[in-house]
């Protein structure tokens, strides 16, 4: 079943690293929080809540990040694992993600899908759009 998914993410934490092997490059471990804009109730019922942990490695804005995140519904939870980009000249960062464990009334899910993040201007927001296919 294919799915799709838009929130809201607030930074709660960042570390930033200075390299110095060159011009601004920077390692940056970031905690955020996110709450839904967009979402479809399924199965384990409504959203409680999501957080998730990122690496980011970047020489002038661009660069490669990883993580995880772990989304929690009334009945069940899903953790999941995504890998990206960010391009500094668009300030989009996008990439892939997959669940490696699922609790409750997700038990035994298999999702995978792709990502896209946009800044929100002055705001210290973030978008995040979440496009997958699941089976249960």
């Amino acid at each position: 079943m294919k799915r799709r998914a838009t929130y809201r993410l607030v930074a709660t934490r960042r570390e930033i690293f200075h390299v110095n092997d060159g011009f601004d490059h920077v390692l940056m471990l970031v905690e955020m929080d996110g709450e839904p804009i967009e979402y479809q109730v399924g199965v384990a019922g409504k959203f409680v809540s999501r957080r998730s942990v990122t690496f980011h490695d970047r020489t002038r804005g661009t660069g490669d990040m990883s993580g995880y995140s772990v989304t929690t519904f009334q009945e069940g939870a899903i953790h999941s694992r995504y890998e990206g980009r960010r391009d500094s000249s668009t300030g989009v960062t996008s990439g892939t993600w997959h669940v490696y464990q699922s609790f409750g009334k997700l038990a035994g899910m298999k999702a995978t899908g792709t990502f896209t993040v946009n800044r929100v201007e002055g705001t210290g927001e973030y978008i995040l759009h979440i496009d997958g296919d699941y089976e249960l």
